[in-house]
């Protein structure tokens, strides 16, 4: 085990008995589309994690342009970091104040993986993602505060204890079409039909 992955789980494990109930954020922070939605898409992810780059590339544009823009159906980005590297590009992620430009700069993040997401040098990772946030309205020194803000990182820890708890994931990415498991190829044409099948 590597050490920034042993220090992820440290503060993993730590934060189970020091995350408070009530944090200055929410799970709306991260959604697309509209509230009356039938369907609602969560997908629960990892920063790092190729797989869910290769779900997010080939679906999400696609699914943005005919479903979530046309009121169809609500997208929520979830958080599930399995490393350091992961836990510190969803900090960054959180700066943007904009759905739009939340969603605009996780597919960037996505697009740019193995460009940032390199390297035990967790240090040079953040230089990369701080890089990459400039192109989005974020300066320096607020993704820098980002990265050491506790609040930001209890409420991420948070949503992950969660998940974990109630959607016993053991692999990201892990998505799920109105509560029901998603278990099929990451390609839109099966992705669209899970989604037409339902009333």
């Amino acid at each position: 085990m590597t050490k920034t992955i042993y220090k992820f789980f440290l503060i993993l494990i730590f934060s189970l008995s020091s995350i408070q109930s009530v944090l200055p954020y929410n799970k709306d922070d991260f959604k697309i589309g509209s509230d009356e939605a039938k369907v609602t898409v969560k997908v629960f992810s990892s920063l790092t994690c190729p797989h869910c780059a290769s779900f997010h590339k080939n679906i999400f544009d696609k699914l943005k342009k005919e479903y979530i823009d046309l009121n169809k159906v609500k997208f929520e980005h979830r958080g599930f970091p399995l490393d350091m590297a992961a836990l510190n590009a969803e900090k960054i992620l959180r700066c943007s104040s904009s759905s739009t430009n939340k969603f605009e700069f996780l597919s960037e993040i996505y697009n740019k993986q193995n460009e940032w997401a390199v390297g035990s040098n967790l240090d040079k990772i953040n230089s990369n993602l701080i890089k990459i946030g400039l192109k989005y309205n974020l300066t320096k020194s607020q993704m820098e505060n980002c990265l050491t803000d506790n609040g930001i990182q209890d409420f991420i820890l948070k949503e992950r204890i969660e998940a974990q708890k109630k959607y016993k994931i053991s692999s990201t990415p892990t998505i799920y079409i109105n509560n029901k498991k998603y278990d099929g190829k990451h390609e839109f044409k099966n992705f669209k039909k899970q989604i037409d099948k339902l009333p």
